[in-house]
């Protein structure tokens, strides 16, 4: 079963909490909330205030990704701002695996992401502690973009990893993923769909949510992976 994640990136940021309850009626499991801090990614979005007003509106698991430098120096914000996973990333701090030990002491999922031109096997070591993954399939930081098709090959070395071992890691996909270019990631091994724009701006929510999941049905995640 499909778990998807629309990008709040992509809504009206107006109308934020409206938004939010309309996917999450629309069938949406997750909320995406990408924080960008201007220096790891060149833009900017939100932080802790914006979470903890929407957390009050919700209770969507608020799937936070984290675009920033050093992350552990705000972990707990997010944490208290109602956080249920925290994904950073590897290339924006000097040991992931001490952060991840961070967030899973809040009690929290702790998740890492990975750019397009990162190696996969870089998450090998710290795969047994991790909730879930996340392989960016366009550069962070700028919404709207196309997916890298090339990316959908680290999906799925990390699936056939997590399978050899006996490990059943979420992994997460997201950038320019729609219902057409959906299969390609499922089938790799992908369980949980980050998607913004082509969720916010549809006329019908529900009927791309749908249209996604029934996708997963035909292209169960990991199909491209089983021996």
């Amino acid at each position: 079963m499909l778990i998807i994640s629309p990008s709040v990136l992509a809504s009206d940021f107006s109308r934020l909490g409206d938004d939010v309850k309309k996917v999450h009626k629309a069938g949406a499991e997750y909320i995406h909330l990408d924080v960008m801090d201007g220096i790891f990614v060149p833009n900017i979005s939100f932080g802790p205030p914006v979470i903890s007003s929407l957390r009050k509106v919700t209770d969507i698991v608020f799937d936070v990704h984290l675009m920033i430098t050093e992350p552990q120096r705000y972990i707990k914000d997010y944490v208290d701002a109602g956080a249920d996973i925290i994904t950073i990333h590897y290339e924006s701090c000097k040991d992931p695996a001490e952060v991840v030990k961070l967030i899973k002491s809040y009690g929290v999922r702790a998740a890492v992401s990975i750019k397009p031109a990162t190696s996969p096997e870089v998450l090998f070591p710290m795969m047994a502690e991790l909730d879930m993954v996340l392989v960016m399939t366009v550069e962070p930081g700028f919404g709207g973009q196309k997916m890298i098709p090339e990316t959908i090959d680290k999906v799925r070395i990390l699936r056939e990893y997590a399978n050899a071992n006996g490990l059943d890691t979420d992994i997460e996909v997201d950038g320019g993923i729609t219902a057409e270019n959906l299969k390609y990631a499922t089938a790799a091994g992908a369980n949980v769909i980050v998607a913004g724009s082509a969720i916010f701006k549809a006329d019908d929510p529900a009927k791309v949510i749908s249209d996604m999941m029934k996708v997963g049905d035909r292209y169960p995640f990991g199909a491209d992976t089983q021996k």
